[in-house]
């Protein structure tokens, strides 16, 4: 029997040879085999780290990394998430890869002590990369640095596309390099310092991904995304501009690129996988299309060109001048858990996206479904995906690491904006996304979460609902901020509202009356807003209009406000057509449009 031992210098790597000079009673030599009581023998999850590392010859610092990227150090209560993927080490079993199955078999544990158990959990995924590592390695031994396991992490991935398994490597060692503070389920502080590593990107040489494509997609190069896999649709079959005006069709193709009139980039989710997704979308009958689909993987699929308007948010003014990016998730269970490759593909696309069409990194511009306005009251109410569980401020730190800048605009005085996430680390319970912490924030009839909350939704049990509260990111003028009675860790700020207060009685045409109402925000939540003031004055009427597009037709009125209101507006537009200004406002869950004429006050130089 021999073993190759991996050498630097004169020095061997004991946490290598470790894992390799495991013996079974009869002398066999077994590899990787590991009592998964082990890990039990830790008193914290820390040891838990340092003692799998022992056994499987995996770097600590990888380890904390990966738990960290992927599931926050958290287990999610044994949750999967949309991928099928459970624990911090998101061990999956779903169409392209069984990594769950073969740590259980590897570890000779049960399944589901792999998907409850977060100390199993690490253990199985530390057998799965060493397994991947031994895969790569041409001598079947384990890498002997740090940066050579670069291409295990690519493989982890169980990318379908190369680029997306390169891209899944890349961010976990941008993560090693940056180093991070967070804490388990049990509170417990993990701390991984910047570890100045160099990935060599050379081991991933023969990670090709599992290329597990949709029959009608290929990985041809011919995308504007660089990397998206084609599956843009036939013109002839699905362009509403080039098909029979009898036949159906689901976009409208441009002769001319849009780029000037691109003013949004939309997120939204598929409440289904991406094959879901492919089904509606290249079926003519469905009427609805999408730019871009971000599966669970991180695979990027695109579908029409960033010059079509695409059928996508209820609002045809809003998908005249936005490009879309569907997700594969449902909006009511995104706390089971979106992915970290989903995150940081959608992430990258969303930089080359604001780069390419020159749009500032803020909630303005970046937008949800969930923020749309109905652009006509008989479309009332708009959907709400991607819903209250994702993670805005995250997401937008991982935007910003492309080199795209925050805004560096001045604060508004007596305005608010709601940050409850910091830039890496959820705040909320045990740090991680969970059915309790959620990016809504409910609205009161007066300055006490005791009293009655606004307008009781059409279906009160449903999380997602969008009448009677405002989400992250977004700024509201507020007249007086209070201490919460029944809450002292809450503020209560009043705030302008446009309510749809018989939003509960299914007869209710939807329309929204701008009033005082009170929204209750965690001390630690609030940050001052950015933005212009403006002041509402319709002449000769009790109340101003407010509209679901900047469009001359009382037929899209939506609501109105009281002259005198006052709302945070973002930016201002001019009408298509003519020479109409429009300002977009902060309305209520979401954005509404005022014509300047009935704008009796904006700061100096910013109208």
């Amino acid at each position: 029997m021999s073993i190759d031992f991996a050498l630097s210098g004169n020095r061997i790597w004991a946490w290598l040879i470790l894992p390799l000079l495991l013996v079974n009673l009869s002398g066999n030599l077994v590899i990787g085999e590991i009592d998964p009581v082990n890990s039990h023998t830790a008193s914290s999850i820390k040891q838990v780290f340092a003692q799998v590392s022992a056994d499987t010859g995996v770097p600590i610092a990888l380890l904390e990394a990966l738990c960290y990227m992927e599931g926050r150090l958290s287990n999610h209560d044994g949750a999967p998430s949309i991928d099928n993927g459970y624990g911090c080490m998101h061990l999956v079993k779903n169409r392209r890869s069984d990594t769950l199955d073969r740590a259980a078999t590897r570890l000779g544990v049960d399944v589901q002590v792999l998907k409850t158990d977060l100390a199993t959990n690490i253990r199985g995924g530390a057998v799965i990369l060493a397994d991947d590592a031994r895969q790569l390695s041409s001598h079947s031994i384990l890498p002997y640095t740090l940066g050579n396991w670069y291409g295990a992490v690519a493989l982890y991935s169980n990318a379908v596309t190369r680029t997306t398994g390169l891209m899944y490597a890349d961010a976990l060692y941008v993560l090693l390099n940056k180093g991070f503070s967070a804490t388990t389920d049990t509170g417990e502080l993990i701390t991984l310092s910047p570890q100045a590593v160099t990935p060599n990107r050379a081991t991933a040489a023969s990670v090709q991904g599992t290329t597990n494509l949709p029959t009608t997609c290929t990985n041809d190069g011919k995308t504007e995304y660089p990397g998206a896999v084609d599956c843009i649709l036939d013109p002839h079959t699905y362009d509403c501009h080039l098909v029979a005006n009898t036949a159906p069709c689901t976009y409208e193709g441009a002769d001319l690129q849009r780029k000037a009139s691109v003013k949004f980039i939309a997120i939204q989710t598929i409440d289904g996988t991406v094959q879901d997704a492919l089904n509606t979308l290249q079926d003519p009958d469905g009427a609805t299309s999408i730019h871009y689909l971000v599966d669970s993987d991180g695979t990027v699929y695109q579908l029409l060109h960033e010059r079509d308007v695409a059928y996508h948010l209820d609002n045809f003014w809003y998908n005249q001048h936005s490009i879309g990016i569907e997700h594969a998730g449902f909006t009511a269970v995104g706390y089971q858990w979106y992915n970290a490759s989903q995150y940081l593909a959608s992430a990258k696309l969303t930089a080359y996206l604001l780069k390419k069409y020159d749009l500032p990194l803020d909630r303005d511009h970046v937008i949800g479904h969930s923020i749309v306005p109905a652009s006509t009251l008989p479309s009332s109410p708009n959907r709400v995906d991607p819903g209250p569980y994702w993670l805005w401020d995250y997401y937008f730190a991982l935007i910003h690491q492309h080199g795209i800048p925050f805004p560096a605009n001045k604060t508004t005085d007596h305005t608010v904006t709601l940050h409850p996430f910091s830039s890496m680390q959820p705040l909320g319970k045990n740090g991680t996304e969970t059915a309790d912490n959620y990016t809504f924030f409910s609205l009161y009839t007066s300055p006490n979460t005791a009293s009655a909350s606004i307008a009781p939704s059409e279906n009160p049990s449903d999380g997602t609902d969008a009448t009677n509260n405002v989400e992250v990111g977004v700024c509201y003028y507020y007249r007086e901020k209070v201490a919460d009675p029944a809450n002292p860790h809450n503020r209560m700020y009043q705030i302008w509202y446009g309510a749809e207060m018989q939003a509960g009685d299914i007869t209710s045409d939807h329309f929204a009356r701008g009033q005082y109402l009170w929204l209750a925000v965690p001390s630690e939540a609030a940050v001052e807003g950015q933005g212009m003031l403006v002041t509402l004055n319709l002449s000769g009427a009790a109340a101003a209009k407010v509209y679901g597009a900047p469009i001359s037709n009382d037929f899209y009125q939506i609501g109105d406000a009281p002259n005198g209101a006052q709302f945070v507006s973002a930016f201002s537009v001019q009408e298509d057509g003519n020479s109409n200004i429009w300002y977009e406002i902060h309305y209520n869950h979401r954005q509404a449009w005022v014509p300047a004429t009935e704008v009796s006050t904006v700061p100096d130089g910013e109208a």
